[in-house]
Formats: structure tokens, sequence, C-alpha cells
């Protein structure tokens, strides 16, 4: 059974927002294998360093949602994204940061705020593999 063609957009959406947020785990990978879950980034204060940690978790599970939980990796997905600029932003103004991942961040907000109402419409409470089964 083919998926209707807004489904189809959605899914394909869906998947480059997953590929990217496994980029982004990557990322977060790198720095807990050379510097340990308990790193401060180079004196960070402790929220910015618990909120960078925590991406290590949250971007895999937004991956998994974005796949299997439609709407949920979408919501959560945009608060992901959402939150880690504007808070990229506001450590940007106090320390120097890479601009190469800041600027990608940025990039990525505004694919997914221009491409979230498809994403969001074409969504189904069920994935497609399970809808094919019925």
């Amino acid at each position: 059974m083919a998926l209707p063609n807004l489904e189809r957009r959605s899914f394909y959406l869906r998947l480059i927002y997953a590929l990217c947020l496994c980029g982004a785990t990557w990322t977060h990978l790198q720095v807990a294998l050379i510097h340990g879950l308990w790193w401060d980034y180079g004196g960070a204060a402790p929220p910015t360093q618990i909120y960078w940690t925590s991406l290590l978790f949250i971007d895999p599970l937004t991956v998994l949602l974005l796949l299997l939980s439609p709407r949920a990796g979408l919501i959560l997905c945009v608060a992901v994204i959402v939150t880690d600029v504007v808070h990229n932003s506001w450590f940007a103004l106090h320390y120097p940061i890479r601009m190469d991942l800041y600027l990608s961040q940025i990039v990525f907000l505004l694919f997914v705020a221009f491409t979230m109402r498809t994403a969001w419409r074409g969504a189904t409470r069920r994935p497609a593999a399970l809808r094919t089964v019925d």
C-alpha cells in the first residue's frame, strides 16, 4: 500500500530531521567520549553543562520518536532546536563558540520552521509500518 503524497513528504522531512539530529548526537558523543559525562565544558555554568550533556540523550530520543511516534517526535524536535539556538545564542554573547556548529544549528532551525507545517500535517499518530499491517 503506497503512502499518500502528504504522508510521504512528512516522512522524508522527518527523516531529514532525524539525520541532522544523528549528526548532533555524534557531536555530543564525541565530547562525552573524549571528556566524560561530567565535563565542565571549559568552566561553563552548571545549567549549560547539564543542558549540553543532556542533548547526548535527548537528540537520539528525538530521532526515535520522529520515526516511531511522529507527532511527539516533531514536538520534541522543535523544542530541541529552539532551545539549542536560544541557549547557544546567549552563550555566544559571553563566550567564544565554534561558528560552524552554531550556524548549522541556525540553518537547521530555519529548515524546521519552514517545513514543520508539512511534516505535521502528513504525520499520523501511528508509524506507516504499523498502518500497512492493518
